[in-house]
């Protein structure tokens, strides 16, 4: 191992996305590197005015079998992975005429591109890099003597380099290029193994793999104390990681999981909707004929809660409500596009950070949710389930009405993304009151009763919102009592998946309290 700088000699340039190759090129050659290159690249080269020399000229070998078969020779491979002080390593590169290569410039075909862009089987396998990835490995395994440039961005830091030590390339950057490189391939694998893992049907493969690109450094994590960065991997999925930070200030660990909470919730409906989330918490959600008026009615479920909160809708952002939006401090707004005027009411509080989406996610999207545990990663299938009102099984004597059935429909829709124990209590298309994270389900019950009595008093309103209205609950009742602590604030309709083995304690708490209630078959635990 040697922490001298490697003067660099000869560069190979074989590159796929050409992105500032020229400029790149031309800067070596100006400080008198020779540059050996492939097809297209060198081809590129050449016209630019820039000399460099056909590998398949150097090799003696043309590529062959359409290109498939360029760089896989000793020449090449020799050439990267030659140990400088290891004398057998010397004597063949002089024995078969190999020409040490002391920077490689390589990236790889487009695969996850390509496979983003819906091409073909036969596309997408004559996008997966052999030769590429087997040059990048080569160079940053013998990165003591080898410098490997894989991406556009790291061209500058190499020329800086060589200007500060005579042409040649640092032992430190040397070996950060190298990470890079070897990271770059691990998530190029990654993105192979899962396409093929999804093409197969295997949702759940023998060896779970994943890649990511990061995106954004960010200042921490939940806590100042906690180092923390976004990355964007191959889920294909419309979201958060790929939305685009039109206005305000950083986003932070916190604003980012939030607001991925709110674009998952709103993504339930069909209907313009409207989410608050605070704390990783729904505490106000609506579904309306127009947005601002489900941005009014999610905002008064819980005022004092949605202080601070992050709002996101799954309709284009409207002046009408964006200038609703203004008055009340939020962190942030999600929304899939807004129209100028609304980018404009906004503009005036700098401080907002406002999120544009390419698209709302679908729960046909499905995919998979990850979450580290100690030693390994738990591993599942998105929660997508949803019930339709006429798939619900009506237990109780009395059938709920077409209201409460379009509302029960709703709030377990919104009941799947609380934290369990979850209660959400709904009415009129807007949630009333939420109960999260009880240990008890009669606690949450409560939590939500609570909230909702709390905010009709803050309105004047003589009687609590939880009257008239409907309870969703993620989990079976064990017992009869959280339904009666419901039916106790004034709800007439409850849903909830059943199969408790008191179920019928529960109907028949139901049944003598005149309300409706149905079973879905469906739970939603959120932990």
């Amino acid at each position: 191992m040697t922490d001298a700088p490697i003067p660099i000699r000869r560069a190979l340039i074989s590159v796929s996305d050409k992105t500032d190759m020229v400029r790149f090129a031309r800067a070596l050659a100006d400080r008198g590197v020779e540059i050996l290159s492939t097809g297209g690249s060198a081809r590129a080269l050449v016209e630019a005015g820039v000399h460099a020399r056909e590998v398949a000229e150097y090799t003696g070998v043309p590529e062959i079998m359409g290109g498939r078969v360029k760089t896989l020779h000793p020449k090449i491979h020799g050439a990267l992975l030659a140990r400088r002080d290891v004398e057998d390593d010397m004597e063949a590169l002089t024995d078969y005429s190999i020409l040490p290569i002391d920077l490689l410039v390589g990236n790889l075909y487009p695969f996850e591109q390509t496979v983003a862009g819906g091409a073909d089987l036969s596309s997408i396998i004559e996008n997966i890099d052999i030769g590429g990835v087997a040059m990048i490995r080569a160079a940053a395994k013998n990165h003591d003597f080898v410098t490997v440039a894989t991406d556009p961005a790291q061209y500058d830091a190499v020329i800086r380099d060589m200007e500060n030590h005579d042409g040649a390339v640092s032992a430190a950057l040397r070996r950060r290029l190298a990470a890079a490189a070897f990271a770059r391939t691990a998530a190029y694998d990654a993105a192979i193994a899962a396409w093929f893992a999804e093409t197969l049907g295997d949702v759940l493969p023998e060896r779970f793999i994943v890649g990511g690109q990061r995106l954004q450094t960010l200042r921490y994590g939940e806590n100042p104390h906690q180092v923390a960065a976004v990355y964007r991997t191959g889920d294909r999925r419309a979201g958060i990681a790929t939305a685009q930070q039109v206005q305000g200030k950083e986003l932070s660990y916190n604003n980012i999981a939030d607001a991925d909470a709110a674009l998952e919730l709103v993504a339930e409906f069909d209907q313009p909707a409207v989410a608050i989330i605070k704390h990783g918490t729904p505490c106000g959600v609506a579904v309306a004929d127009r947005l601002i008026e489900a941005w009014l009615r999610a905002c008064a479920c819980d005022p004092i809660s949605a202080f601070g909160g992050i709002v996101a809708m799954n309709r284009p952002l409207d002046a009408v409500t964006a200038v609703a939006l203004v008055e009340p401090f939020l962190e942030v707004v999600v929304a899939p596009g807004a129209d100028p005027e609304a980018l404009a009411a906004l503009g005036g509080k700098a401080n907002l950070r406002v999120l544009l989406v390419d698209a709302v996610p679908t729960g046909e999207d499905g995919g998979l949710t990850m979450r580290a545990v100690a030693g390994g990663l738990l591993v599942q299938g998105r929660d997508t389930a949803r019930v339709a009102p006429d798939a619900m099984d009506v237990v109780t004597r009395r059938q709920p009405t077409d209201a409460e059935l379009a509302d029960m429909a709703m709030a377990f829709a919104v009941v799947k993304h609380v934290r369990s124990n979850a209660i959400v209590l709904a009415k009129h298309g807007a949630t009333v009151g939420v109960g999260a994270g009880q240990t008890s389900r009669v606690d949450s019950v409560h939590l939500a009763a609570r909230k909702a009595a709390e905010a009709a008093a803050r309105d004047g309103e003589p009687v609590s919102r939880a009257v008239g209205a409907v309870l969703a609950s993620d989990a079976f009742f064990p017992f009869a009592d959280g339904l009666e602590a419901g039916i106790e604030a004034g709800i007439t309709a409850a849903i909830q998946p059943g199969g408790s083995m008191r179920d019928q304690d529960v109907i028949d708490a139901a049944d003598r309290a005149g309300i409706a209630m149905v079973f879905t078959g469906q739970r939603h635990f959120r932990h």
